[in-house]
């Protein structure tokens, strides 16, 4: 007889698979074995249903990169990245993490060039909303602790996360994201990075000025501010370290100083 673990695991694989035949055996209601095109039908409902719950779960996670595809593209899409990257846990929270990079090489969607770095963004946003919760460093405490000096190092926010794109991507999420916006025009010239982070119950973007996501990227890996700010200003020659700081505090990004 075939272990009842072994038939759950080729249950759980037929029906994320949609070219796997049905598993043998199943149960109809009254407890015997169900066979040929009864069993073949109602599997193909289960399935579809299974597929339908994980692309509204994705639709919820991913509106603004569905708005700029259209539902049906957006369905077969979600449909192409479950088939090859299933989901292994029951706890769905987490899947997804590769949709963009899955989008980003899924040559259908070649057309629309930043719709990877949008999934992205929306994936931080995502992450960011249910990340663990941290107290932000207001003004105050901040003016009230030991001067922020070249060797300090700043601890993060644990929602925190920078998304850089070569295509203005906070701009194209900020009007698509609007319900009266279906599609992006007079889009600005070159790329946005981006902050997100919820310092406190909501979800913030903000637009990164020039050098910021090195900088912040930097002290996110526990760099000095002098070694931050260095760092920044080899890619960006502009950086403003002021400005960048003071929009770090204002984001709630900064939970502790050492």
């Amino acid at each position: 007889m075939t272990p009842f673990s072994d038939i759950k695991r080729d249950f759980a694989w037929a029906v994320l698979d949609v070219e796997a035949v049905v598993p043998a055996p199943l149960v109809g209601r009254s407890g015997s074995v169900t066979s040929g095109k009864t069993v073949t039908r109602r599997f193909g409902v289960y399935r579809n249903n299974v597929y339908a719950s994980l692309v509204d779960a994705f639709a919820s996670r991913f509106p603004v990169t569905a708005r700029l595809v259209g539902e049906e593209f957006f369905q077969a899409m979600v449909r192409s990245y479950v088939g090859c990257e299933p989901p292994r846990s029951a706890v769905l929270l987490r899947y997804g993490a590769s949709f963009a990079d899955f989008v980003a090489q899924f040559s259908p969607a070649g057309s629309v060039p930043y719709l990877a770095d949008v999934a992205r963004l929306e994936w931080a946003w995502h992450a960011a909303y249910h990340a663990e919760d941290a107290a932000p460093m207001t003004l105050a405490e901040l003016t009230e602790a030991a001067p922020i000096a070249e060797d300090s190092t700043l601890a993060l926010h644990p929602s925190l996360a920078v998304v850089r794109a070569p295509f203005p991507v906070v701009t194209i999420w900020q009007i698509v994201g609007r319900e009266e916006e279906d599609e992006v025009a007079r889009l600005p010239v070159g790329g946005e990075d981006a902050l997100v982070a919820r310092p406190k119950l909501d979800v913030e973007v903000r637009r990164l000025p020039e050098g910021g996501a090195v900088f912040v990227l930097a002290l996110q890996g526990g760099a000095s501010l002098h070694e931050a700010a260095s760092s920044a200003m080899q890619d960006a020659p502009a950086f403003d370290l002021k400005a960048n700081l003071a929009g770090l505090i204002t984001s709630g990004a900064i939970v502790s100083v050492r």
